[in-house]
């Protein structure tokens, strides 16, 4: 049997397909803006992984606009401005430092950020469960307990460890609340905190480029977005003194970083996917509930340990998720 259309049928079929084609056609524009170093290119990297795992692919679905701070938050109202204005469809964030700023100089595009400090406590969202705004996304945890799990992990490996260094910047909101988390955990074993105040990358190059050895036993990771940029240097510089350090990302420790205690980046990055699909496809993030990766990770590098001279006891061995030889 022929079928037979009237003339407005055809325009809405046509029409129809028109749209569908646009919409097949649409590439989104997201923008990400970090603080810099390795983690922060781990979260990029696990980003792309979940895109691509719910059907963007880079270059066809979607454009990456990344701006990478390099520790310079005063970059962070520049970058945000020039975003907003290009009408990016959504802008990521990591670091709760940096979210705060991008939410103070942005007023339309929504926000999906990865944080370590708790977003409410931060003051992004109103809760966990109803965000309530334009942003959402998810946390981290970096919490005191961890930490605390971390000095604890680091005294296990060094039992003579009477005082490690620590540096961060004290009008950074996050490395105010770290530094004091830590001066408890520290008091618990008994170690002191070589505290050095720092106020951008170039001092804090210089500080840690200048560190005497013997004045502490280990560098301790204060969440700050100075330090955080600086993962790799601080790495480098680190085995070049023979200090020991700890850090929060896992995946450095295959780097060089002597032992790593904390969550997967990659995959803070990869549920960040899940956000910015639901977001680019006309979910608000006040709909979103912020979700928190909870799941830690500790590994040591026995291949670091031997070049600074630190043996490892067995125990901490045995409970290490991961060993690098």
């Amino acid at each position: 049997m022929t079928r037979k259309f009237t003339v407005p049928v055809i325009a809405a079929l046509v029409l129809a397909s028109s749209l569908v084609q646009a919409q097949q056609a649409k590439r989104y524009r997201v923008g990400f803006i970090h603080e810099g170093g390795s983690s922060a290119s781990a979260i990029v990297d696990g980003l792309k992984d979940g895109l691509k795992e719910l059907g963007f692919e880079e270059g066809k679905q979607y454009v990456l606009e990344i701006h990478d701070l390099k520790g310079h938050l005063e970059a962070v109202e520049a970058a945000a401005h020039g975003l907003e204005r290009e009408h990016v469809d959504v802008i990521c964030t990591e670091a709760a430092s940096v979210t705060s700023e991008v939410k103070r100089v942005t007023t339309r595009v929504p926000v999906v950020f990865a944080v370590g400090r708790d977003p409410v406590a931060a003051g992004l969202v109103e809760s966990f469960a109803k965000p309530g705004g334009r942003l959402t996304g998810v946390h981290t945890q970096q919490s005191a307990d961890l930490i605390a799990k971390r000095m604890e992990i680091l005294k296990a490996i060094l039992p003579d460890m009477r005082r490690v260094v620590a540096f961060y910047d004290p009008g950074n909101p996050s490395a105010a609340a770290a530094i004091a988390s830590d001066r408890v955990a520290a008091r618990q074993l008994h170690i002191d905190i070589l505290e050095r105040r720092v106020a951008s990358v170039e001092e804090f190059r210089t500080g840690l480029s200048a560190l005497d050895p013997h004045d502490a036993d280990a560098f301790f990771f204060i969440n700050d977005a100075v330090v955080s940029s600086q993962s790799q240097f601080i790495i480098d510089t680190a085995r070049a003194k023979k200090l020991p350090t700890m850090l929060p990302w896992p995946s450095l420790v295959s780097e060089g970083s002597l032992a790593g205690y904390g969550v997967s980046y990659r995959e803070a990055g990869r549920m960040l996917g899940k956000y910015v699909v639901r977001v680019l496809t006309g979910t608000s993030p006040k709909e979103l509930p912020v979700e928190s990766l909870s799941r830690v990770e500790s590994i040591v590098n026995l291949k670091t340990a031997k070049e600074i001279g630190v043996t490892i006891p067995p125990e901490v061995l045995l409970r290490a998720d991961e060993v690098i030889q």
